[in-house]
């Protein structure tokens, strides 16, 4: 019986042995139309949209991929099937065999020559970066977590304690891999902008078209991890996360303390920085006081740049909240910016949240922000910071406010440029701490509790008289008290 494709005995009117290559291409076409049915339309994508065909020798015939893991792989999990398929479409083939082809039209490494012409493969064989672009979109839509847009490096506000952490995130984003520069390891506390230096170079990144990026929490990778041990695809978690170019893990001290998860998170490390990719892991410590990290992958995550974000001054949180209202186009009195600055001082996160309900309430109920609505729109967060109060922490803010140096607070000067911030801590104090007038006067320089008591009534009279001072003494109370 003879076929239109290949006559049973494998021979063909010239006595020659196996098919004519366009036989070829027209019996594949359809086995690959039937993948996808069988494997489900993304595992056929991202695993066996590269298979083409090449050489058939007899009643053999060679399929190919472009590298060793993928062969490999494809064959250990869908060669049956494969071969199934392909004799049931191709009756003259007993015999599947997979190879490697490097680049179209080269030479299948162990295998012979193609023999399909390359118009002929176009028809069943994708692209290289065809492959490469739906391995990465497998990724992206899998395993990676979407990029936030807001966070880029225009909107990150730049100083001292984060500057070197900036400059060396805007590094990675123009030039990736750059010797010195790989891994990026960032470190510091909570909601100081790490997260938003990662979203920044992802982003830079994704926008500029050449590279792929996969971004994701150490928590996701753990769990994805876990549910391709459970799924038995273990070898395609592998190969989707090694065909990014740039790998990003959030939040690395998840990791402590789950050795299983280390062990895979250093082979992809190892197997990326190997192949010339860039990887970027932010921790709230640096790699040398990871505790619960193994030592191997401590010492490979410190290789590279190590950037510090540290923790914020007043001077960058009043910049923060200025770009803030400035984006939103809102106007924020300072006196509520210095506020807010002030009071909470460990995480910009929470520092922008307050911002965005005042802004909120105040768009909602057409009222203008003021420090008097402050404590009414914030007194869950102000709750949480509060603290017991201590006539120390008076000082130390009434000479942050009126710039003078803490030592004055408790000298023998009396020029009014010293004496009266004393004064106003004094009254602060007496009015704030419950402390006894001469318990004060010891805390002031020895003082006598009459000079305590002089100070007291000295700033009532001002504040009555006097509605600038009684406005920085009323934000100065707001400040202590919340």
């Amino acid at each position: 019986m003879t076929s239109s494709l290949a006559v049973d005995d494998g021979l063909h009117d010239d006595g020659t042995s196996g098919f004519l290559p366009g036989e070829i291409t027209r019996g594949w076409a359809r086995v690959a139309a039937a993948l996808p049915a069988r494997v489900g339309e993304r595992e056929f994508e991202t695993w066996l949209r590269a298979l083409a065909p090449g050489a058939c020798d007899g009643d053999e015939l060679t399929l190919t991929l472009p590298s060793p893991f993928l062969r490999d792989w494809v064959r250990g999990h869908h060669g049956d099937l494969i071969e199934s398929l392909v004799r049931a479409e191709m009756p003259g083939v007993a015999r599947v065999i997979f190879g490697v082809a490097p680049r179209p039209g080269g030479a299948i490494s162990g295998t012979r020559p193609a023999v399909a012409a390359a118009s002929e493969a176009a028809i069943v064989q994708a692209a290289p970066s065809q492959q490469q672009a739906a391995a990465t979109r497998s990724v992206t839509n899998d395993l990676a977590a979407p990029l936030d847009e807001r966070y880029t490096f225009d909107s990150f506000v730049v100083g001292k304690p984060n500057e070197f952490a900036y400059a060396c995130a805007r590094r990675v984003a123009e030039r990736p891999s750059s010797p010195g520069f790989n891994p990026l390891f960032l470190y510091g506390g909570v909601g100081l902008g790490k997260t938003h230096l990662m979203h920044a170079i992802g982003g830079e990144l994704t926008r500029s078209g050449r590279v792929s990026v996969a971004y994701m929490s150490a928590e996701k990778f753990m769990y994805r991890f876990i549910a391709a041990i459970r799924s038995q695809s273990t070898m395609e978690f592998k190969e989707q996360l090694r065909s990014v170019d740039v790998l990003m893990i959030d939040d690395l001290q998840f990791l402590i303390g789950k050795e299983s998860t280390q062990e895979e998170f250093f082979h992809t490390f190892n197997a990326l920085v190997d192949a010339g990719k860039q990887i970027v892991v932010s921790s709230d410590k640096s790699p040398s006081d990871l505790s619960g990290i193994e030592d191997r992958l401590r010492t490979r995550l410190g290789c590279g740049m190590v950037a510090d974000v540290h923790a914020t001054t007043f001077e960058l949180r009043m910049a923060i909240l200025s770009a803030k209202a400035n984006s939103a186009q809102v106007s924020v009195p300072p006196k509520v910016m210095e506020f807010l600055a002030h009071k909470i001082t460990t995480n910009v996160r929470e520092l922008e949240g307050a911002l965005n309900r005042l802004i909120a309430r105040a768009k909602l109920v057409g009222a203008p922000i003021s420090i008097e609505t402050v404590p009414e729109v914030l007194h869950d967060i102000l709750r949480a910071h509060d603290r017991r109060l201590t006539i120390e922490e008076i000082q130390k803010r009434v000479a942050e406010h009126f710039h003078i140096r803490l030592t004055e607070m408790t000298s023998q000067r009396r020029a009014r440029a010293v004496a009266r911030p004393r004064q106003v801590a004094m009254y602060l104090a007496k009015q704030l701490t419950g402390r006894s007038l001469p318990e004060i006067g010891r805390r002031f320089g020895d003082r006598d509790h009459t000079t305590v008591m002089h100070a007291v009534t000295r700033v009532q009279q001002l504040m009555e008289t006097d509605a600038t001072f009684a406005e920085d003494v009323e934000l100065l109370r707001r400040m202590l008290e919340s």
